[in-house]
This record gives structure tokens, sequence and C-alpha cells, in this order.
């Protein structure tokens, strides 16, 4: 059992009085100190062992126990620790060649840098050198990092929180409908005749169409099988290439090394990040097809990055890789999947407020309703950062104090453990959600 109340420690102490907290009033900050870790694991200073059954932020992809990783982050660290991107070193070309190889169809040349965020606007900047034109569609249920230009590309609702008082958004950002079933008024196929619609109506203005094709931290949306297929076509049609933010989704999360090839179809530009390292170093990825790269041959690429190619960076990404593929930890994925799925639908047809379970692989969520045949959310888009409390947050923190970590995001349980867990581990969670969701029951109308 994880005790979720204990006196502080001094480190939380030190912590909670000279580091800000993110996405949070500061009066709400106040963590707990993870001490250790061990496999699927996360140890608090106090001593209680936690089951992390979302990957923290959908990101310590291979647990913590990838020890070819920490050795060659170690060599790397002893022998070219750093050199400015204007040099060469083995890491970055190694891992470069590695994510051709990997990556759908042509995509081939790669700019790194450290987050997803950055990934995101180097798309950005890419997109529109290459068509000459200066807008980014996204969808209102996205998210797509924390600076200025991907967060006002996001739909999610910290990009309203945010506020013209405190930071515009960035011109350009054009926003349609996502493929959401369960909680909008348009159907997919519709949410596609929409956004076709809306391409041509904005004049051949728009550079790319920005997607993540499993849609992450904004409700786990799964999509039908030909929406990215048909996707990437709508785009092409109005002159505008199709970025595919795989962030969450990229590394074997679904079963496949990249969502878009759950779906057979090859982006012009992907981005990309946590899975990449596993977490274990900062860094991110922006890989574009052999055609977008040729067009920088004579064009320049009005992009640096101090840490971009960060040699240790790499050396952690291409030893990721390499345990991925040893451990076969992406077939892994599919075949957990089937049986993570098969236990949150039994799961789901105990709970009456489990209103609808999507996902992939081990890309999983299962969203609550108050009703139904309302399905009245528990948590509205709103709630998210208003700091209020939530039945939502009760049944994440219910799970918590049996063990169990769970992150929890717009009315949505997100259901992303590792990729190295097994059945027991499964059956732990499920467990937990299986308390946990009492409260949810509980309180519906």
């Amino acid at each position: 059992m994880a005790s979720q109340q204990h006196e502080k420690n001094e480190i939380e102490r030190l912590d909670r009085e000279y580091t800000l907290g993110t996405w949070t009033r500061q009066a709400d900050f106040n963590p707990t100190q993870i001490a250790d870790t061990e496999g699927p694991r996360i140890v608090t200073a106090d001593g209680d062992s936690i089951l992390d059954f979302s990957s923290q932020y959908v990101c310590t992809s291979l647990g913590y126990d990838a020890e070819r990783i920490a050795d060659a982050v170690n060599e790397q660290i002893r022998t070219v620790p750093y050199v400015n991107p204007g040099w060469s070193t083995e890491p970055r070309a190694r891992l470069s060649e590695k994510l051709a190889e990997i990556t759908p169809g042509s995509l081939k040349k790669t700019f790194y840098s450290t987050s997803g965020t950055e990934a995101n606007e180097v798309a950005f900047k890419i997109a529109r050198s290459y068509t000459g034109k200066h807008k980014i569609l996204s969808r209102y249920r996205s998210y797509h990092g924390a600076t200025a230009a991907s967060l006002s590309a996001s739909g999610d609702p910290r990009r309203v929180v945010q506020g013209p008082e405190i930071q515009p958004e960035v011109p350009g950002m054009v926003k349609g409908p996502d493929p959401y079933a369960y909680g909008s008024s348009l159907d997919p196929e519709q949410s596609l005749e929409y956004i076709d619609e809306m391409l041509g109506l904005e004049g051949d203005t728009v550079a790319g169409v920005l997607v993540e094709p499993l849609v992450g931290s904004n409700g786990v949306l799964t999509p039908p099988d030909d929406y990215l297929p048909r996707l990437k076509e709508i785009a092409h049609d109005h002159g505008a290439l199709l970025i595919c933010d795989e962030v969450m989704t990229g590394f074997g999360r679904t079963g496949e090394w990249f969502a878009s090839t759950l779906y057979e179809t090859e982006p012009d530009i992907i981005t990309m990040a946590k899975g990449l390292t596993g977490s274990y170093q900062p860094l991110a990825a922006t890989t574009v097809t052999e055609e977008v790269a040729e067009h920088f041959e004579e064009h320049l690429l009005n992009q640096g990055h101090t840490f971009s190619g960060h040699p240790t960076a790499c050396a952690a990404g291409l030893a990721a890789i390499e345990t991925y593929e040893e451990e076969n930890l992406v077939d892994r994925a599919k075949e957990m999947g089937a049986y993570l799925k098969t236990e949150l639908e039994a799961l789901a047809d105990r709970h009456p407020s489990v209103g609808e379970r999507r996902g992939v692989g081990l890309h999983q969520g299962i969203e609550l309703t108050r009703s139904e045949e309302k399905r009245v959310p528990f948590e509205r888009r709103e709630d998210k950062m208003s700091g209020e409390p939530t039945v939502l947050n009760e049944v994440g923190a219910s799970a918590l104090s049996e063990g169990v970590y769970f992150y929890t995001s717009v009315n949505t349980i997100v259901v992303t453990p590792p990729l190295t867990i097994d059945e027991d581990d499964v059956d732990e969670a499920i467990a937990a959600l299986d308390v946990a969701l009492e409260i949810s029951d509980n309180a519906m109308e």
C-alpha cells in the first residue's frame, strides 16, 4: 500500500521551498520524494513501492532497469560527453541511421532537440519552409508541448488557461475536430470532411496538418483504421504536409515501432521524444522524408540548438532502441496489450461508471461517466487546470493508495505501463482499479 499522507522529509521541504512545480498553482505543489526504482516500480523515501502504470508521463517505456542505457551513458560521458552540433560523433550518426531504419517509409533525416515540444517547433519551421505557407492545422483534443508555438497548436485546456495576458497564442494556428465518437457531435467520417472543408476555406495557406495518431493526454482517442491514410490524402490534396506527433505513441507503445505504421501511413514529418531514450536522457527528434530533406540542400535550415544531437543523449537513444530490439519489446507490447485490453473490458463490464475503453497495445485509456445514457463526464475540460478536486482525482488517489499509479487527465484514466510489464503486473493494476472505480460508480447520477 502507498501512503499518501506523511510528514515531509528534508528533500521534500527543500523541493517545495526552492522549486517551481509544473502545471500547478504553487500552493498545491507538494511532491513526494522518489528515492529508488525497481523494474516497473517507483519507491518513495518512506519505502512504499508503487507500480507505475502510466510510465510517468507515458515516457519510461523501458521501466527502470535498462542497464544497457546506463552503461552507454556512463561510457559516453567518459569519452566525448559533449561537442557542439557542428561536429560529428558516433552516437549521433549511428542513431540517425537507426531512426531511418525503423521509421515508416522514406523518412530519413533527423534533427535533434531535447523535448517533444521542441521537436514539434522544428517540424513547423520545416513545413513552412518546404511549402512556402505559414499555417498549421491541428485538433482541439490535442497536446503538442509547452513552448509558445506548440502550446498554441495544442487544443489542450492548458492553452486556454495560459491566457493572452501571459502568452498570446502564436498566429497561424488553426484547429479542427477530432475522431472522437464518444464525446463529439461529429463522427470520425464527418470530422475528416470538416477538415477537408477547412483546408479549402483557409485558401492554400496551410503548411502542415499536425496530429497525434492516437491522442494521448487528451483522452487516448483511437481513430478508425482508415482515418490517418485519408487525412494524409486530404492534406496533400491541399498542398500541406502531414506531421505525426509520436512523442507518446512512438517506440513500441502500440505494438508497432510507430503508430503511423499501425495505420499504414508514412508521414512527411514525424516527431518523437519520451520513449526514444525511455526517458533515461532528455532527447527528441524530428525526422523528415528524403523529399523534404532534399529541399534543404539549397535552402537554409534556419534552426539550431546548443544540445542538438548531444552525444550522451544520442548514446542513450541508440542503447534504448537496441534494448527494444534485443528484448523484443515491440512485439511484447502487442501481446501484453491484448491481455490488458481484455482485462480492461472485463473491468468496464463490472463498473457502470466506465463509459468507454479506448486504445491500442499498451496505449489504453478508460473514460468515466456520471450517466451511461447521457455520457456526462465527471471531469470537464475546464476542470483540468481549475485546481478543484474531481471524482477522477479521487479515483486516481484511491488506486495510488492501493499501490498503483495512474495518470488521470480530461475525464480519462491513462493506462500506459512500461513495455516490460507481465501479466501479474496487469492483474495487480486491474485489482487496484476495481477498488478505485467503486468511487465513481457510487457518484453516478
